[in-house]
């Protein structure tokens, strides 16, 4: 959404994807089916955030739940809303989500490399100056770091995102998991 909505205000705009397809990590969200948000309004989603919610609060006003289903469904998928005010496509594909992504992005204009990952954000003086993956460096005047956290790295969320921004001088606060499974040595 990032890259669309910059291509969309008329930035020469290139999506720089680590993994072989878009949107890994959506592939695997509500169980393969993506639950791409829930169906309530900004005040009842700002409540369920559990801690900080002022720092969200500019953003879901300008983009909420509700712009985000009607961005999906103008990309050509229907959705639906199920108990808890969660919503899937119909489908219950996810790839039909990331498809409509795909679509929206080609339509604003965006460029997608696949496979390229970024080793380092370069920098002159305080501004950006490129980005180099490998052996190629790609010159540009801002980025957008949106890779994920920690959580899984088979998805590519291999915690890239924060040391990019700790090395750019931005504080990283600790990170811990927030969903974990309970292993235990019995076999019952």
């Amino acid at each position: 959404l990032a890259a669309a909505q910059s291509a969309k205000r008329g930035n020469r705009t290139l999506l720089l994807e680590r993994n072989n397809k878009l949107g890994k990590k959506l592939y695997i969200t509500g169980k393969g089916r993506c639950n791409v948000t829930n169906a309530c309004d900004i005040t009842e989603f700002m409540d369920n955030v559990p801690r900080n919610n002022k720092f969200l609060y500019s953003a879901i006003n300008a983009f909420g739940p509700k712009d985000l289903c009607a961005l999906i469904e103008e990309n050509g998928v229907e959705l639906k809303t199920e108990r808890g005010k969660r919503v899937f496509p119909v489908s219950d594909k996810a790839s039909d989500i990331t498809k409509a992504l795909e679509a929206y992005m080609t339509k604003c204009g965006v460029e997608v490399r696949l496979n390229t990952q970024v080793d380092e954000i370069l920098t002159e003086g305080n501004a950006v100056a490129g980005v180099r993956c490998g052996g190629e460096i790609i010159p540009c005047r801002s980025v957008v770091i949106a890779t994920g956290g920690l959580s899984y790295p088979l998805t590519g969320s291999t915690g890239d995102g924060l040391s990019f921004a700790q090395k750019l001088g931005h504080k990283v606060t600790e990170t811990r998991p927030a969903l974990v499974p309970l292993n235990a040595e019995e076999d019952w």
